[in-house]
């Protein structure tokens, strides 16, 4: 799955000149699949007031969804703009269980719970299997 960037955003890259604004677009035009679930985690992070994090735990519903959002969590480079963008830390498992955490809360026990091996091991079920 790669990225549909327009000529002129190629351009200012091979001008070294791209900006977190521009990518930004790239990736919200790109990966609209990934970027509505951040998008969720970070509403439901926001709509909750002193909770801890806020999360998207819907399965995706399809393999061209399911590709979108692990191209968007796994490159360095596309999630560290989704975080500056938003203002928040994500946070993977599965196929599907985002988390959009205040940075703050990075040092926090939900969080560290969050990306544990436990917390991985505890969010596993048969039908995720293959996701």
């Amino acid at each position: 799955m790669s990225l549909d960037v327009p000529i002129a955003v190629l351009e200012s890259a091979s001008r070294g000149q791209i900006d977190d604004a521009e990518f930004i677009a790239v990736v919200r035009d790109s990966l609209p699949y990934a970027w509505e679930v951040v998008s969720a985690a970070v509403d439901d992070q926001t709509a909750r007031p002193g909770a801890p994090f806020g999360e998207h735990e819907v399965p995706p519903p399809s393999e061209q969804a399911r590709g979108q959002l692990l191209r968007a969590l796994a490159s360095n480079a596309i999630r560290g703009a989704l975080e500056r963008h938003f203002g928040v830390v994500l946070a993977f498992q599965n196929c599907h269980r985002v988390a959009a955490f205040a940075p703050a809360a990075v040092d926090s026990p939900q969080y560290r719970e969050f990306v544990s091996p436990r917390g991985q091991v505890l969010n596993q079920s048969p039908e995720l299997r293959d996701c």
